[in-house]
Order: structure tokens, then C-alpha cells, then sequence
């Protein structure tokens, strides 16, 4: 079913088309734009409350900009499908997040318009910085550079790090601040407060229309004009609203706040800030979920609400006749709460994610327990590490594709001393629709390479509880990671009681003659199916689940390796470094001979779709499982 957008969107297959219309047709545009989203996006799924929320800004910088020539960075791109909307992309957004189809988020293969990849927050204005000096060296002094960026993403340190550098650089740099109070969930900390002050304070708000009155018609004086109206905005700032020195301190000139949703003032103040050199921020205040009323009262449950009816608000569930396994993040979440409440030690820790994590159950129960530090990664981790200091148990819950950006902080500040974290680490694996960048496919590679740390993936919600349990025991010592899928386990009746696992020790799923199989993490339920099937058939598989990459279970290792002839690895990872090639060094070291076939993520980078369709791509969903054990068992394979 494709959605038929209004009269004006359907004249609209690029912004060259947008810019031919009058701006008194702008209105329109955005009503419509806004519609098509809400349309499409309450049939086919996707992130729905960020678009809706910069509609008048997208038609604003397209109208105003020569894109793609002018360069757009959009940071994080939740909020970037108006603008795939009016960049050739209307016609196939139907296909938006699917197999195949469009990208959820900005793409430089997919559109000269997406200037830059993006997934992971904060990077907007580095790219758009690196863009802009980049024109400057190429004396091409009229492009612009524009990076738009939410309150949430400026949390990060790599947006300070980039205005750092911008404001002493000789840069035509835009800084587009999207301010609506959210990322996912509310935004934490002292920026979100400082942010507030700016936009309720009356006084300022009051002078600062009239110095831009005169800002706005600086192109129109000589240079000793500009001077002077340049320090009159600086000592009215200064004088009215200190905390406006925040931006100014690092030498970009700041604008605003502005109304995000006045579409006349927008292309206004854009085509004025086009004529002031060097580099600037503009403040603009939206609301996520703007035009769609339950969007704007309940943003984070709007931020990506699946498929729902556009007129009641109702979001469509599956209905089941029989429980059903609960989602992986919702098992540590409650875990996490039954541990606390024995150890008084346990603490909890999000970047920006207490809702994807689970984490909030903790946050409600026990606030002074569990802290969400804001779209800060490595921060996260290396608070972390101090709480572990002083003797208590951090568990630093950060998505695995998150986690790479804190990587030198799990080396320098918890493995290198030795302290006690506990890292689990959400959506290993594929992470389905959010595609390559958000793909957890990484860390059993990165993660096992570390000394000082433990390295396990739960099959089940039963071992995902006996983990975290293990993990927290004063007997246990050192770092701890523990990987979990995205999506549902496999145990409707989950809440087992807690027990031991011995670190380093795997355990017989099913005993056979022919071959083994060993996996890693839930990926392992796929093989249970296939020897299920293969047994039928007359192949007698034994499987393995090894429950820690790191340490191995060596004893279970060499009974594998003695007992077959045939072995076959298989995890929900990055075959280069992960745990197959743990497997391989193991048999190299010991001196084994055996036919060893490994199953994962292959040397490539691997798009978007359903994770049940990512794992057929990449051949160890369960049929996939099969046809392998037919090919080693039946011909044998070339190692």
C-alpha cells in the first residue's frame, strides 16, 4: 500500500523543486510532509517522533540551502525522514528500515543528499567541521556547512570536543541546536538545565529580538558597523544572560532561541545567518512528536511506537493464547532490582538508554541506586570503574555497538587496575531494522583480546539471570562481560532461582557421535532446532553451549577435539577474531586435527533487515545450520 502525499509534496522529487514554490506555500508543505510521515510510518514502522519534530526545520534548510551542494549533517538521523522525504527518497519510503530497502538513517551510498553516515550520536559537528575546513583549503569560501544536532546528542563529549575546535577555526560552520528536552528518554544533567535557562529567561528573550533585528541586516552595513553592532550583542548577552557565555566562551556566535516551528521566521533567520561569517549556533526549540498529540504528551514511547492507528493512537501488538518469553533487556532489568535488593553494593549504569536497557525499573525502585549519565559512553564506563573503587558493583549497561566508542576506557580505566564492572552489554549481534550501525558485531572480537576480563553470552534468560548473579559475588573478581540479544528469549517462565555458574565452564545441551557443535549465546537456539531436524535424518550431533569465550572451557574443549573428527563453531558475531577463531587457536595450540567449519557475521558489512533475515544472509539461522553439518558430514569440507 503506498501512501499518496498531498498536491504539493507530489511536485516535490528534489529540493530544487521545493525552492521553486512561493514561501507562502511553506505552510503547506510542512502539513503535508508532517502527514506523509505519520502516515507511512503508523503502517510500515520506524522512528516517528524526532522526524515529526524538525519538519519546519528540514523544509527550512532545503528551501533556504543549496543542497547538496550546501552540505546538511544530520547527527544520529532518527530525525532525518523528512529530509530523505524531499531528497528523491518519497517514492520508496515505503521500503524505509525493511530488507533491501532504504536505510533508517542517512547514507552517503544511498543519496548525494546524505553528506555524511551516521547511526551513533554526536558526530555531526566533527563531519561538518572536517567538511568546512575542507572548502576553506579548496578556497571555495561560499558552501555551507551546516550541522544539526539535538540537546541529547550535545551531552556527548565529542560535540564539545568538535566547538572547541570550530570556534578558532576559519570555518563557515552552522551549528543547528534542535532543543526539545529529549533523545530517547528525558534528557539528564546540568546542559538540559542550562538549556532551560536560556529559553524561560523572559529578559533576555525580550532584547535579544531587537539585536536581532539589527543582526539581521548586517550584510547591509560597512565593517565598522558590524563591529559595533557585534559588541553591542556580545555585552547585552553578557550582561542579561551569563550563562549565554557558555557557547560564546568557545568563540561561536550564538543565536537564538528560536521557535523551531515557525516555518516564515525559520527561513528568515537561515537566510540572514547564510550572510555572518565564521563559525555560529543556532538555538532552536521544537517538540518531538510535533502535530501528533500522543506523540507530543509521551515521547519516549513515541520515539519508535511500531505500527499503530493513526486515528485512535492505538499501537498494534501481537496477541499470543499462551505466555510468551520476555524480551532479553526486560529480563536484566528486573534481574538487576533482585540483586540489589541482597547486595547493597549494586549499582546501575546507562548511557542515555534506561528504557531500551530496562534499566528505569531500577531507576523507579531505586534512584539513588542507578543513573542515567547522558549520551556518554565512555564516561559511563569510567564512572564506572570509580564506583568500583570504593568497593561497590557497577553494572554499565551500554548497547554493544555503543560500547565501542568506550573501548579505551574499558582497557585503561577497569581492566589495566583491575576493577570490578560488570558490562552487559545489550543487542549483540544483528540489531535487525537500525542496520550496520547499530549491529553488535564486534565485541566478542574486541572484548576477548583484554586481560582482566570475562567474556559470556547467555543461550537463555535462565543463564542471562545466573550470570549477572555469578558476576556480583564477592568471590568473583575483575571485570565481567555479559552480551544478550535484542528481542524475545526462549523462556516463557523465566524467574529461575539464582545459581553459581563456574567461571569458564560450558555445559552439554545434547550429546551425539557424529560431530560437535559449539556456540555462543542465545544464536545457540538455532542449533537445538537443527540437530532436532538432523536427528530425524539419521545425524547424530552433539552441541555444546560454551557459555564464555573467555576463559574457555578447556577440559570441554579437549574432550570435543579427542572425541571428533568434525567441528563446527557458531555465534552471533564477527567471524575475524571472535569465537570461532578462539576455537581454532585452542585446537592449534593443543595440537588437534579436525575439520573445523565456523559460522558468524562474515568480513563485511551487512545492511538492515529482520534479524531472522540477516542471519539467513549470512547462512546460521537453523536451515543454514543444517545444510553445513550435511556438507561436513555427508562430503566433509577444506578447512
Amino acid at each position: 500500500m503506498l501512501i499518496k502525499p498531498g498536491p504539493l509534496l507530489a511536485q516535490i522529487e528534489t529540493p530544487e523543486d521545493l525552492r521553486k514554490l512561493d514561501s507562502s506555500q511553506l505552510y503547506q508543505v510542512c502539513t503535508e510532509l508532517r502527514q506523509f510521515i505519520i502516515d507511512n510510518v503508523s503502517i510500515y514502522g520506524g522512528h516517528f517522533g524526532a522526524s515529526l519534530g524538525v519538519v519546519e526545520l528540514t523544509i527550512a534548510l532545503h528551501y533556504v540551502f543549496n543542497t547538496p551542494s550546501d552540505q546538511l549533517v544530520w547527527d544520529v538521523g532518527h530525525q532525518a525522514y523528512g529530509h530523505k522525504i524531499l531528497t528523491g527518497r518519497r517514492k520508496n519510503f515505503h521500503t524505509n528500515r525493511t530488507y533491501k530497502g532504504l536505510s533508517g538513517f542517512p547514507k552517503r551510498k544511498e543519496s548525494p543528499y546524505d553528506t555524511f553516515g551516521v547511526g551513533h550520536s554526536s558526530t555531526s559537528i566533527s563531519a561538518a567541521l572536517g567538511m568546512a575546513m575542507a572548502s576553506h583549503y579548496k578556497k571555495d569560501e561560499e558552501k555551507q556547512h551546516i550541522a544539526i544536532i539535538g540537546d541529547g546528542a550535545m551531552t556527548a563529549g565529542l560535540a564539545f570536543e568538535a566547538m572547541n575546535h570550530a570556534g578558532v577555526s576559519n570555518s563557515n560552520l552552522l551549528i543547528i541546536l534542535n532543543d526539545n528536552c529529549m533523545a530517547i528518554d528525558p534528557n539528564v544533567g546540568a546542559l538540559k538545565d542550562y538549556l532551560t535557562d536560556i529559553t524561560t529567561s523572559s529578559t533576555y528573550n525580550r532584547f535579544r529580538d531587537e539585536v536581532w533585528n539589527i543582526l539581521g541586516k548586517i550584510s547591509k552595513f560597512g565593517p565598522n558597523a558590524q563591529e559595533i553592532v557585534s559588541k553591542i550583542e556580545s555585552g547585552i548577552k553578557a550582561s542579561i544572560l551569563k550563562q549565554s557565555n557558555l557557547f560564546e566562551s568557545l568563540k561561536l556566535r550564538y543565536f537564538g532561541p528560536i521557535d523551531g516551528h515557525d516555518i516564515n521566521h525559520l527561513t528568515s533567520v537561515l537566510e540572514d545567518l547564510k550572510h555572518i561569517p565564521g563559525p555560529k549556533i543556532l538555538h532552536c526549540i521544537t517538540t518531538k512528536g510535533k502535530g501528533y498529540a500522543l506523540a507530543e504528551k509521551d515521547q519516549t514511547k513515541w520515539h519508535a511506537p511500531g505500527l499503530f492507528d493513526k486515528v485512535t493512537g492505538e499501537i498494534r501488538k501481537k496477541t499470543y493464547e499462551t505466555p510468551q518469553p520476555p524480551k532479553y533487556q526486560d529480563v536484566f532489568g528486573h534481574t538487576i532490582v533482585e540483586l540489589a535488593k541482597t547486595n547493597d553494593k549494586i549499582m546501575g549504569i546507562t548511557p542515555a538508554m534506561p528504557s531500551g536497557s530496562s534499566l528505569n525499573i531500577m531507576m523507579k525502585e531505586m534512584p539513588e541506586r542507578a543513573f542515567d549519565v547522558g549520551i556518554a559512553e565512555q564516561h559511563a564506563v569510567t564512572f564506572s570503574a570509580g564506583l568500583a573503587t570504593q568497593g561497590l558493583v557497577p553494572f554499565c549497561n551500554i548497547y554493544s555497538t555503543f560500547m565501542q566508542r568506550a573501548y579505551d576506557q574499558v582497557i585503561h580505566d577497569v581492566c589495566i587496575q583491575d576493577l570490578k564492572v560488570v558490562f552487559c552489554l545489550d543487542r549483540a549481534g544483528f540489531a535487525g531494522a537500525d542496520g550496520p550501525t547499530h549491529h553488535g558485531a564486534y565485541d566478542i572480537a574486541y572484548m576477548r583480546c583484554v586481560p582482566n576480563l570475562v567474556v559470556s553470552a547467555p543461550m537463555n534468560e535462565q543463564e542471562l539471570r545466573n550470570l549477572m548473579y555469578t558476576a556480583q559475588l564477592e568471590e568473583t573478581k575483575g571485570a565481567f562481560s555479559i552480551r544478550y540479544p535484542r528481542g524475545e528469549g526462549v523462556m516463557p517462565q523465566w524467574r529461575t532461582p539464582f545459581e553459581k555458574i563456574e567461571i569458564g565452564k560450558g555445559r552439554v545441551v545434547k550429546e551425539g557421535k557424529d560431530m560437535a557443535i559449539l556456540t555462543i549465546g542465545h544464536i545457540g537456539n538455532y542449533a537445538v532446532k537443527a540437530c532436532e531436524q538432523l536427528e530425524a535424518e539419521g545425524i547424530d550431533a552433539a552441541h555444546y553451549d560454551m557459555r564464555f569465550v573467555k576463559p574457555l572451557d578447556e577440559q570441554l574443549l579437549h574432550h570435543v577435539f579427542s572425541k571428533f573428527s568434525k567441528v563446527l563453531t557458531i555465534e552471533d558475531g564477527c567471524l575475524m577474531g571472535g569465537f570461532g577463531s578462539a576455537i581454532l587457536e585452542f585446537m592449534a595450540d593443543h595440537g588437534y586435527q579436525a575439520q573445523v567449519k565456523r559460522l558468524g557475521i562474515p568480513d563485511a558489512i551487512i545492511e538492515h533487515g529482520e534479524q531472522v533475515e540477516l542471519h539467513r544472509e549470512c547462512g546460521f539461522d537453523t536451515e543454514g545450520i543444517i545444510r553445513t553439518i550435511h556438507t561436513m558430514v555427508e562430503v566433509g569440507i577444506k578447512v
